[in-house]
């Protein structure tokens, strides 16, 4: 127990220096991000939920960082991590968070109880999204500092509890922000094209893949002008805002996945980092 308290606490002055060494503002809260300090000579392998966890840093200097899902309960919670052949549970803490409610109507009833040809297409759907929010690439050149794809106003932040038409769905998974159809959406940071589509809910979506599992999303898009397997780099237009899928006016939803959670945007983009 004394360890674990050790552990705990190490991990809570880490968050305090995070954004110092350039990691994302940390909120150790659902849908937020904890950073996690870890022993080792070598670089230990981390994972929470059975996923995969970027780890950074540099010997006897490792650190988790670590996307917590928004269904996640407050109180202890713990990695598994692989280290030189040995397996470790390392604990940290999660905090509560209260999130606004938001009600939304939709003229198309298709896209609140979807028919059961259409949940046909959603389950392939969602085989495919799943598979690309898992990309896992090596890489030591992370960016935890992005900038704003687009600018305008945010219509619907990141973690609210949404009913359409009146009906409970699932929790705001990204920053939804209002422009003008036809905007140009620019990369917020270095990446790889991992996968394009037209999705139900989404519409025309992109993923950007930024190594250790750090995955960012565009969707409801008019136009995609990239492909994948493309490199793109910071601030190279990859398409246009639409209102193509699950929306009720032209925005950008851009969601941001660590080891396979959605995790709040606001964390990658502060002041401090324009």
């Amino acid at each position: 127990m004394k360890t674990e308290r050790c552990a705990i606490l190490a991990a809570l002055l880490w968050s305090c220096f995070a954004a110092a060494q350039g990691l994302p503002d940390t909120s150790s809260t659902p849908g937020g991000v904890a950073v996690v300090p870890l022993a080792g000579i070598t670089r230990p392998q981390a994972y929470y939920n059975n996923a995969r966890v970027m780890v950074v840093g540099k010997p006897d200097e490792w650190k988790a960082v670590v996307g917590i899902p928004l269904a996640t309960r407050p109180g202890r919670h713990y990695l598994m991590v692989m280290d030189d052949g040995r397996k470790n549970r390392v604990p940290f803490l999660v905090k509560d968070r209260k999130f606004q409610t938001q009600y939304i109507t939709l003229k198309d009833k298709r896209k609140v109880n979807p028919t059961p040809e259409d949940m046909k297409r959603i389950r392939r759907e969602s085989k495919v999204l799943n598979a690309a929010k898992a990309t896992w690439t090596a890489s030591d050149d992370i960016p935890f500092a992005m900038t704003l794809p687009v600018h305008g106003i945010t219509s619907s932040p990141f973690g609210l509890r949404r009913y359409f038409n009146n009906q409970p769905r699932k929790p705001h998974s990204g920053l939804d922000i209002a422009v003008p159809a036809g905007t140009p959406i620019r990369a917020p940071a270095a990446g790889m094209v991992v996968n394009t589509g037209d999705y139900f809910f989404d519409g025309n979506s992109i993923l950007l893949d930024h190594g250790q599992g750090l995955i960012t999303l565009y969707c409801h898009m008019s136009e995609i002008d990239v492909k994948e397997g493309d490199t793109v780099k910071p601030g190279q237009v990859i398409g246009k805002v639409g209102m193509s899928g699950r929306a009720t006016g032209p925005h950008l939803h851009w969601g941001v996945i660590m080891n396979q959670v959605s995790v709040d945007p606001n964390l990658f983009v502060t002041k401090s980092k324009e």
